[in-house]
């Protein structure tokens, strides 16, 4: 494992790192409603997480998408690590779209208007692993 993300890493981290920093930081002050809001879509395709107040549940996503960010956004970090965090985001809300009914077409896994903000989340997963995947071919050599 490199210590130091690989220049040609950089691109893809920056570009989700500050996307999903800045994901994370708008939470942060979220209102009650807001807050309901987000709890109410992720628990209604993780059923586990209705148990969790849905503004400790806010917090607790805009964290854990503050150090997501942070992860990426910092080359010390390896990109396998950080590859790693993304894919399993990525993964979370590839999994929020496919449970939610209304955001995907009938019979198909095509987004409705609605899905397509999530839907396009899917890049997320393809960086993580392109990072995961580098990490482990450069170090098979």
């Amino acid at each position: 494992m490199r210590f130091l993300a690989a220049p040609y890493h950089l691109p893809p981290r920056i570009a989700t790192g500050v996307y999903i920093f800045n994901s994370g930081l708008s939470k942060t002050n979220a209102d009650e409603q807001t807050a309901t809001g987000l709890h109410g879509m992720a628990a209604g395709a993780y059923p586990f997480l209705k148990k969790i107040d849905p503004v400790v549940f806010t917090r607790l996503l805009s964290t854990a998408e503050l150090a997501l960010g942070t992860a990426l956004l910092v080359p010390v970090i390896p990109s396998a690590l950080a590859g790693l965090g993304l894919t399993a985001f990525g993964a979370g809300l590839i999994g929020l779209y496919l449970r939610t009914p209304g955001l995907r077409q009938p019979g198909s896994i095509r987004p409705t208007q609605e899905g397509v903000g999530i839907a396009k989340d899917s890049w997320l997963v393809g960086i993580g692993l392109g990072l995961i995947m580098d990490e482990c071919l450069h170090k098979a050599h």
